[in-house]
């Protein structure tokens, strides 16, 4: 779909009428000139010191035309940068209400296109609004509907409850640590993973990389005396190395970072059920560890097939039961909706099965697009539900955590992601997941380890958030794991230097 705009000159308004854009359409291209374009839109901001008035004019290909006005006061904004968030958001606000009037869709996340609409909850929560103002600005400023409202405030509402101390965690750390291996990589896939085999001296290098990183960080972390809040084992998938891997990994946690018996969680990402042995399951009690992911992501043998998930369903069901039986008394299963050739029978039949189980909780995905995913490149080839069958998919979904007691406790979403939906995750009360909050409300710095493991260090006084990336192959990352973990402790160094715990 290619739209003429008119009217806007300056750049830093082409990314969110872009992102709005792509709410209503598949592969967006804006054009900044008249020629071979579906329809015009055209802009006019008059901007006044104390206030702006934005009028944006649709004429469609049948010359139908479309016009929306707003008018935002900006009288008590003396700081520039909150004046112009306030003017984008008004442009995005009249061009999402005449989008909506010339396709008749609606967007209920409104305006919001960002991954992490809690955290703004959350940031409003913290400013000292009450609940009720809250509503009133998602509803009036952003459009966003009730139902998504509702949502947010469930969870951010959940979240306290099981991390009263949630806006204090900025003097603790949280560690995530990638292991970057699968049995195979899943066609909708873009983290880094690579399949195992074959790689075993990729394995046995990238093993003593990680193993540096930990001892550095860890020891940084007693030095300053900084408490680990959770760990998380991600990937790929953990699992995937030999027991005797995973027991030294762990020995090595345990003699590097600080306090572990006190981390409040420990999770290791169990999702393919194809990696999971008696051995390994042996080597997790012996490390007290009882929180992991068997992830199904659907029931029906033909799906696993098409998404190249070299496991059965009955596998899944096998290695559930299988840790269950082994003492993992806190489980969580994956489900997606929209996988290809998939529709409301076949997720409801997924659901179903869900119940024969009833883990401790229950991720439900919207299936996304990703830009490098072998299911993006290769589009042609995988059938997927439309925007309206997506839609009850997520509303079955709704009810039937609803009905089986789970409660929604973390949020959040994706470009390109289908129907324009959400990913949340529900949880049988007292069985959510700290490090699923953590990592989603940025409430303080998660410490990346291993290949392809992005830190995210928020400043314990400002909140400023700085990015810091390990390499995502294992050769990248077997060359210079060393520089990479003296950067990160840089980073730590200027960070907590005036932290008051220190």
């Amino acid at each position: 779909m290619k739209i003429y705009i008119k009217g806007i000159n300056d750049e830093r308004f082409h990314r969110p009428i872009r992102l709005i854009s792509n709410l209503f359409f598949e592969e967006t291209e804006l054009s900044f000139t008249p020629e071979d374009t579906e329809f015009e839109v055209e802009f006019l901001i008059e901007d006044t010191l104390d206030s702006v008035v934005i009028t944006t004019r649709l004429i469609g290909a049948d010359d139908q035309v479309f016009q929306a006005k707003r008018q935002k006061n900006l009288q008590q904004i003396q700081d520039e940068k909150e004046r112009f968030k306030q003017i984008k958001n008004t442009v995005s606000y009249v061009y999402l209400t005449i989008l909506q009037n010339y396709t008749g869709i609606i967007q209920k996340w409104g305006i919001l296109t960002g991954i992490r609409p809690t955290k703004l909850y959350h940031k409003k929560r913290q400013e000292g609004l009450t609940e009720q103002e809250i509503h009133r600005m998602f509803k009036e400023e952003y459009l966003i509907h009730d139902e998504k409202i509702s949502l947010m405030q469930q969870i951010v509402n959940r979240q306290l409850d099981v991390i009263p101390d949630l806006y204090s965690l900025k003097n603790e750390v949280s560690i995530y640590i990638g292991i970057p291996f699968c049995p195979t990589k899943c066609a909708y896939c873009t983290f880094p993973a690579y399949a195992i085999n074959g790689r075993q001296g990729s394995v046995e290098s990238f093993l003593g990389g990680l193993h540096f990183e930990m001892r550095e960080i860890g020891l940084w972390l007693k030095e300053k005396g900084i408490k680990i809040t959770t760990v998380y084992y991600g990937g790929g998938t953990p699992t995937s190395i030999s027991a005797e891997e995973m027991d030294m990994l762990y020995e090595e946690m345990v003699q590097s970072f600080p306090d572990v018996e006190n981390i409040r969680e420990i999770t290791v990402e169990a999702g393919r059920p194809d990696t999971i042995t008696p051995e390994k399951l042996d080597v997790l009690n012996k490390y007290k560890i009882d929180r992991i992911s068997i992830n199904p992501q659907s029931y029906i043998q033909e799906t696993l097939k098409a998404i190249g998930r070299h496991h059965t369903v009955e596998e899944t069901i096998e290695k559930y039961h299988l840790a269950r039986s082994m003492g993992m008394n806190n489980i969580n299963m994956d489900l997606i909706i929209g996988l290809p050739g998939e529709g409301i029978d076949e997720f409801d039949y997924t659901l179903a099965e869900s119940k024969k189980l009833m883990p401790e909780s229950l991720t439900v995905h919207t299936l996304s697009f990703k830009r490098a995913s072998e299911m993006t490149k290769n589009k042609h080839k995988y059938k997927v539900a439309n925007r309206e069958e997506i839609t009850t998919m997520m509303d079955h979904a709704v009810e039937w955590m609803k009905k089986h007691e789970y409660a929604p406790y973390y949020l959040y979403r994706q470009k390109n992601i289908l129907g324009n939906l959400e990913n949340v995750g529900y949880a049988l009360k007292g069985q959510d997941s700290i490090y699923n909050i953590m990592i989603m409300e940025e409430q303080q710095s998660i410490i990346g380890i291993g290949c392809g493991a992005a830190s995210k260090f928020i400043d314990p006084k400002f909140g400023k958030i700085t990015h810091f990336a390990n390499p995502k192959d294992p050769k990248s990352y077997n060359d210079g794991f060393k520089h990479y973990t003296d950067e990160k402790i840089r980073i730590l160094d200027e960070l907590f230097a005036s932290s008051p715990s220190l």
